[in-house]
């Protein structure tokens, strides 16, 4: 019950931040599944990667039904190339190991991070 408890935990945050600052979840998720669930980090991205595809439908679906926010164009092109880019991402995920993927990571984390705070 704590594994499940934790879980809807974990989707409450991530969607709410996803919806909110457009992160998509992984950057909650990944992390709290590997520390919370005790996932390897190649489970959580992969878990990450499939919830991430019910809470973007969610998002997108209300901002469709309510405002005029989304460019359909931007979506086409971009999510094209971003579908083909994860599928051969996902296969390049798994012939790195666990530790190798986490410092990526956590590298990606830090220089996000601090551009976002240095450019405001």
């Amino acid at each position: 019950m704590k594994f499940v408890m934790t879980s809807i935990l974990i989707g409450l945050v991530a969607g709410l931040l996803g919806a909110l600052c457009g992160v998509g979840g992984g950057v909650v998720m990944v992390p709290a599944f590997t520390a919370l669930l005790g996932l390897s980090h190649k489970q959580a991205v992969a878990t990450s990667m499939a919830v991430i595809i019910l809470t973007a439908a969610g998002a997108t679906a209300n901002n469709a039904r309510w405002s005029n926010l989304i460019d359909w164009k931007v979506v086409l092109a971009v999510g094209l190339a971003a579908g083909l880019a994860a599928w051969l991402g996902s296969d390049l995920m798994r012939s790195l190991s666990n530790q190798t993927l986490t410092r990526i990571f956590g590298i990606f984390l830090i220089l996000f991070g601090i551009r976002m705070l240095w450019k405001g």
